[in-house]
C-alpha cells in the first residue's frame, strides 16, 4: 500500500462515527466522507454507487446536503457526478453560480440554493468497469489545489478497494444488496459486451454502441438488455445500427 493510500486509511480509521444501524461497508463508506471532508477543502462529501444503466444503488453521505445534491443529480440525469460516471475521468467545477448554468441547467442553479458553489466528482472505476462516483462540494467557489486533487483521488481508490473487497467479507457477513447488485450488472454488462462482439465480428467498442442502441431503440435498461444477451434471449442483428 502506499503511503498515501496507508495514510488515507488512518483518517478514515480515526473517524469514530458511531452508525450501528448501517451496514458494515456503509459505515466504513460514512466514515470516509467524513474523514474526506475533515482532510480536504470540503464541506460535504457522497459515495454514490451506480448500475451500469446510471440508475442509484446506494449513495452514503457525510451530511443532509450532500446526500440531497447526490439525490438531485439522479433525478435531474445532470450534474458533476452524472458526467464523471459516464466520462470516466473527474469533473472539477470551482463555480457553480457561473459558468456552471450553461453546463447543468438544472442541477447548478439548486446546487446553489443549498449553499454548494463548488462542486467536484471523482469516478469510482477499476479497469473497464465503473462502481460510481464521489462526490465533493464547497460552501465557497474555487479550485481544488494539486496536493487536495491527488487526496481526493486517494479518498476516490480506498472507496473503489471497500466496495470491491467489502468490508463484510472481514466481518463475515453479507453485502449490502444494492452494491452486490450494481457489480452484478457489471458483470454481466461487459460478458454480454463481448458475446456480441463474437457475434458480429465487431470491436468492443462497436459492441458496446449496439448494447446501448438496443436499449435506447426499445426503451430498455441497459443492464436488461445485457441480462437477455447473456441468457440468449436476445441476439443482435449484424445490419442493426
Amino acid at each position: 500500500m502506499t503511503d498515501m493510500l496507508t495514510r488515507t486509511s488512518a483518517l478514515i480509521a480515526a473517524e469514530g462515527v458511531a452508525r450501528p444501524h448501517l451496514g458494515s461497508t456503509e459505515s466504513y463508506l460514512h466514515r470516509l466522507c467524513a474523514a474526506a471532508v475533515r482532510a480536504l477543502p470540503a464541506s460535504g462529501a457522497a459515495v454514490t454507487v451506480m448500475t451500469v444503466d446510471g440508475a442509484r444503488g446506494l449513495a452514503i453521505a457525510s451530511d443532509p446536503t450532500s446526500q440531497l445534491l447526490a439525490d438531485l443529480q439522479v433525478t435531474l440525469g445532470e450534474g458533476p457526478g452524472i458526467d464523471a460516471y459516464a466520462l470516466r475521468r473527474p469533473v472539477l467545477e470551482s463555480r457553480l453560480n457561473e459558468s456552471a448554468t450553461a453546463r447543468w441547467p438544472n442541477f447548478a442553479p439548486a446546487a446553489v440554493d443549498v449553499g454548494a458553489l463548488a462542486a467536484f466528482a471523482f469516478p469510482l472505476q477499476v479497469g473497464g468497469a465503473r462502481l460510481g462516483v464521489l462526490d465533493l462540494h464547497r460552501t465557497e467557489a474555487g479550485s481544488l489545489s494539486p496536493v487536495a486533487l491527488k487526496q481526493a483521488l486517494t479518498f476516490a481508490e480506498v472507496a473503489v478497494l471497500t466496495l470491491l473487497d467489502g468490508q463484510w467479507a472481514i466481518d463475515g457477513g453479507s453485502g449490502p444488496p444494492e452494491v452486490e447488485q450494481a457489480m452484478a450488472d457489471q458483470s454481466e454488462l461487459y460478458q454480454a459486451q463481448g458475446m456480441v462482439k463474437v457475434q458480429l465480428g465487431v470491436s468492443l467498442r462497436e459492441a458496446m454502441s449496439r448494447l446501448r442502441g438496443h436499449a435506447y431503440a426499445n426503451d430498455q435498461g441497459l443492464a436488461n438488455v445485457a441480462h437477455e444477451v447473456v441468457s440468449r434471449r436476445l441476439r443482435l442483428d449484424r445490419d442493426a445500427q
